[in-house]
């Protein structure tokens, strides 16, 4: 059967497309990632966090590359090379004995120490990273800043200006809830010694009025035995002028 024969089964036209396929497919390039900004303070010492994806096995050959261009300056230094699983860091430049070499490229970590920080350390540091035969990719880059103390970020003050905010928010609450509390404690209060002066109002009145209704009987009666004595004594003295 000669080769037209063989591409017209459903099997060879089965292996023309997937060759047509892996022929147009894109090939994936590696992404390596770093963080874009770092600070750190007069002699401490920073991570130079970088980390990769490959759409590849990690393979023997992967190798990391960083390098350094200081602020203000052209030039571009070659600070710390991994490969075939040795790390060479540069014993001559800036960096002496000033780079540790933490990365684990197995794990996709390519990340490096800079020890004793200086004012000269101020740059840019790129990290690269080859996986053969993912060799394909942009390398990513991280500015570095030395300082004299931790500065204090945009983040951290916009954090602080809102925690200080909600707390004056809270503080006015609390007082406006206190400030209610008292009035409707005073009003409470007022309103029962209103209501206690007029039942003891109520109840002296009551008492005046038992006793106007006492004593109107015993004036009645008193007034009936005056009326009757005194009629005694006229008809007396009638009686004994007629014996006269």
């Amino acid at each position: 059967m000669d080769s037209m024969g063989t591409l017209r089964t459903p099997c060879g036209l089965l292996a023309l497309l997937m060759l047509s396929a892996l022929m147009l497919s894109p090939t994936l390039a590696i992404e390596v990632y770093t963080d874009r900004e770092i600070h750190g303070t007069l002699g401490s010492k920073v991570t130079l966090s970088c980390t990769f994806w490959s759409s590849e096995w990690i393979s023997d050959d992967v190798s990391v590359t960083w390098h350094y261009q200081p602020d203000h300056s052209r030039d571009t230094y070659s600070i710390f090379h991994y490969s075939k699983g040795q790390a060479h860091i540069d014993d001559t430049g800036i960096f002496k004995d000033r780079i540790e070499w933490v990365g684990w490229p197995r794990s996709k970590d390519g990340s490096i120490v800079l020890r004793n920080l200086e004012y000269a350390d101020n740059g840019t540091f790129t990290c690269d990273v080859k996986n053969p035969p993912d060799v394909v990719g942009k390398s990513s880059y991280v500015h570095l800043l030395v300082h004299d103390k931790s500065p204090v970020r945009a983040g951290v003050i916009l954090g602080i200006i809102i925690g200080a905010a909600l707390g004056i928010v809270i503080i006015v609450a609390l007082l406006g809830y206190l400030i209610r509390y008292c009035w409707l404690r005073r009003q409470i209060r007022v309103h029962r010694e209103l209501s206690a002066l007029e039942r003891g109002k109520l109840h002296k009145l009551s008492k005046g009025s038992s006793k106007g209704i006492r004593q109107t009987p015993l004036l009645s009666m008193l007034d009936q035995s005056r009326s009757f004595k005194s009629s005694d004594k006229k008809s007396k003295g009638i009686g004994d002028s007629r014996r006269k």
